[in-house]
C-alpha cells in the first residue's frame, strides 16, 4: 500500500516540486467527476485523520469542473455556476488509497478540507500472458505473478483458506 503524499509550503525537501506536480495532476484528474467536499476544524493536537469524517450537514457532493492549479492556488467550478472558485494552500496531503486530498487553506490555518471521490477507486493493472509461480513453505504460500513486458512483479501472500479458494476458482 502506498503511503500519503504530502506537500508543504516552505519545505526544504528537494522533492517538493515533484510532489506538488503529482498533487496538481491528481487535482486536475477530478474534472467532471462527482466529489465530496468536507470541511472540518483542526484540533489543537492531532491530525486530519483523527477527525470525524462521517457525513455532516454542510458537507457537499457535486461534479467538479475545471480543476486546475496555478501557483499554490487550487481553482475549480461548481455545476451551474459561472464563478471560478479558489483556495490558496499552505499544505496538501493525498491519501492515494482512499482517494482523498486534504487541503489546508492559507487563510484559515485551523481548517482542513477533505476532497475525495465518493467511492474508493482501485488502481487497475492489466497483465497480458503473465508468468505464475506458487511457493509453499511451512503452511505459508506465496503467489508471484510476473509480466516481463511491463517489468512488473506482484507477490501475494496467501493464507491456507485463500489458497483453497483460489484453487477452487481455478478448477472451474
Amino acid at each position: 500500500m502506498q503511503g500519503r503524499t504530502v506537500w508543504q509550503q516552505g519545505s526544504s525537501d528537494p522533492t517538493m516540486a515533484d510532489t506538488f506536480a503529482t498533487l496538481s495532476q491528481w487535482w486536475a484528474s477530478l474534472n467532471g467527476k462527482e466529489i465530496t467536499w468536507q470541511q472540518r476544524i483542526l484540533p489543537e493536537t492531532g491530525t486530519a485523520a483523527d477527525l470525524n469524517w462521517e457525513p455532516q450537514r454542510f458537507d457537499e457532493t457535486f461534479s467538479i469542473g475545471s480543476p486546475e492549479v496555478r501557483g499554490i492556488t487550487l481553482y475549480w467550478r461548481k455545476p451551474d455556476s459561472p464563478d471560478e472558485r479558489s483556495i490558496t494552500v499552505y499544505k496538501l496531503e493525498l491519501d492515494p488509497f482512499q482517494q482523498h486530498l486534504y487541503v489546508y487553506p492559507q487563510s484559515q490555518r485551523n481548517v482542513v478540507i477533505r476532497v475525495g471521490l465518493p467511492q474508493v477507486v482501485y488502481q487497475q493493472v492489466k497483465l497480458t500472458d503473465p508468468q505464475f509461480v506458487l511457493t509453499e513453505t511451512g503452511g505459508q504460500s506465496m503467489l508471484t505473478i510476473r509480466d516481463e513486458k511491463q517489468r512488473l512483479e506482484l507477490q501475494i501472500s496467501l493464507s491456507p483458506e485463500t489458497l483453497g479458494q483460489l484453487r477452487q476458482q481455478l478448477g472451474k
